[in-house]
């Protein structure tokens, strides 16, 4: 949808520019490719070492209980390191998080990118140098490519960074499905949401990552999605209760992959998450087992939302993420 306002509404050249988070899926490949070429828009795409990108993840699973922070790190650096790089004075982002999700600002506000919100919110108040410790394994070729650029060298471009959610009305649904007529893009259905367009290049996102917010904050993405609904004037709350209730803990399907990825086993993984586990939202009836505080009555939604899907999610069986695939249009 970003490209497809630059391109066709603003009739702009952009250069597309993506970081290659690891744990892709074939429809999310499939969807650049489509992207790359219904536009016939450039696209840089930066490949950090897969070894780099597993230290990382060890590292910030143990300290921040985040198997994502390599990406979310990535996709808010590199974008703003290749503006400095080609002298690209605007980068246009989509919505900010905190304007689109949470409500901390308006579209009034005019927010822009910076380096502070990137670092307390994305980030988790962790720059990439801040991983480096004597008391772990981590070392310089590990970071480099996740610092964001300094302010002189910004300053020497230009760099700027706008959301198009401050001048367009930022509804994820309608965006998605004008995208899948217009230009066939694809989704499918989750586990532990009803929404079948967010997130679907990613293994990790709707699965393990998701579980571990909800061990966390003691809430997960259906809740953020069906918020998001209410505001729209989609559902009602009540139905949203229900749709959380049937959602929220959904089977996780891809975590095998991930801990064979990672080199642990899914103990040690269960282990190192519940040192995050929040009591606010959780109690430990006995050694290792954990209830939450709340409790949902499981009951199924009158009338699921009607979002598309248009194509199939599985890894068959695979013991390995598409490190690095072209797809097809």
């Amino acid at each position: 949808f970003i490209a497809h306002v630059v391109k066709t509404r603003l009739g702009l050249n952009p250069l597309l520019v993506t970081y290659n988070k690891y744990f892709n899926t074939p429809l999310g490949i499939n969807n650049l490719a489509n992207l790359r070429i219904k536009f016939n828009c450039d696209i840089v795409i930066q490949n950090v070492n897969p070894l780099a990108v597993r230290n990382i993840t060890r590292t910030t699973l143990r300290e921040l209980g985040s198997i994502y922070w390599h990406c979310l790190a990535g996709q808010t650096a590199f974008p703003v390191q290749t503006a400095v790089r080609y002298k690209v004075p605007l980068i246009i982002w989509g919505a900010h998080q905190g304007l689109e999700q949470v409500g901390m600002f308006s579209h009034e506000h005019e927010v822009e990118m910076t380096r502070r919100y990137r670092k307390d919110h994305d980030l988790m108040g962790k720059e990439a140098d801040d991983l480096l410790s004597l008391f772990d394994t981590l070392s310089e070729d590990d970071i480099w490519q996740y610092r964001y650029p300094n302010d002189e060298d910004l300053a020497s471009v230009g760099v700027r960074g706008i959301y198009l959610g401050n001048y367009v009305r930022w509804d994820p649904k309608s965006q998605h499905e004008l995208m899948i007529n217009l230009n066939n893009y694809k989704s499918t259905r989750f586990k532990r949401t009803f929404d079948t367009y967010d997130h679907v290049d990613c293994y990790n996102y709707m699965d393990l990552h998701d579980y571990i917010k909800i061990i966390k904050h003691g809430y997960s993405k259906v809740t953020d999605h069906a918020s998001r609904e209410i505001r729209y004037g989609r559902i009602k709350r009540d139905e949203a209760v229900k749709l959380i209730s049937m959602y929220e803990n959904g089977s996780l399907k891809y975590t095998n992959t991930f801990c064979e990825w990672l080199g642990i086993d899914w103990r040690a993984l269960c282990f190192v998450l519940n040192q995050h586990r929040n009591s606010l939202h959780w109690n430990e009836e006995s050694p290792g087992l954990w209830t939450p505080v709340k409790k949902y009555t499981y009951e199924k939604a009158v009338s699921e939302m009607e979002f598309i899907e248009n194509s199939k999610l599985s890894n068959n069986h695979r013991s390995k993420y598409i490190t690095v695939g072209k797809g097809w249009p």
